[in-house]
């Protein structure tokens, strides 16, 4: 009786362990978002709602070293080389789970840069450092969750994390500066994906 007994007790031991996930390698009590399978929505454009209103989407998973961008939706894609932080792999792992659709703004009609702000559901750290130069194709991150392109050189004093960088062509400037209007929606979109 006591064996039956001390095998009932180790079997109900196991069943207990496998369903709290004891027991695991990771040294840690604390599981990663990945692990909990938490979502996190995508800022896509809805019927009703603004541009940048979620759809649904996955927490960041693989980290790509390159992303591609669209100005507007049938627009030409670019590339853009990503940096080696861990700002442009958290960003890029989002892309990865379903593609950005941001609307467009610029500060005073600004004719050197543009900005897409990121919903802040999204969690990105900010590894910032003052910015005195910004190059034609330059991407930085501005916290809180924006992302900040220059398409023409510029003097600056800025806290930024560069994030990644475009290849100024002309036809890249003109893309940019050529962004048709969204229509129903008064500004311009950008497109931003993993190019999978």
């Amino acid at each position: 009786m006591k064996k039956q007994f001390a095998v009932m007790e180790g079997m109900l031991l196991a069943c207990s362990m496998a369903l709290t996930g004891c027991g695991g390698d990771s040294g840690s009590s604390a599981s990663s978002p990945e692990e909990q399978g938490n979502r996190v929505p995508s800022p896509q454009a809805t019927a009703t709602g603004s541009p940048a209103e979620a759809q649904g989407g996955d927490t960041p998973s693989a980290s790509a070293a390159e992303l591609t961008v669209q100005f507007g939706d049938g627009g030409d894609p670019f590339v853009m080389r990503l940096e080696d932080n861990s700002t442009a792999a958290v960003i890029a792992g989002y892309v990865g789970t379903t593609d950005w659709r941001l609307p467009v703004y610029s500060y005073d009609e600004s004719d050197v840069m543009e900005y897409y702000d990121i919903p802040s559901r999204y969690e990105i750290p900010d590894n910032s450092e003052t910015v005195t130069q910004a190059h034609a194709g330059d991407v930085f991150y501005s916290d809180p969750n924006r992302i900040v392109l220059y398409y023409h050189d510029a003097q600056i004093n800025e806290a930024y994390t560069l994030i990644g960088t475009f290849d100024a062509t002309a036809e890249f400037v003109d893309a940019v500066e050529n962004n048709p209007v969204l229509e129903g929606w008064g500004n311009q979109i950008v497109v931003i994906s993993d190019g999978e």
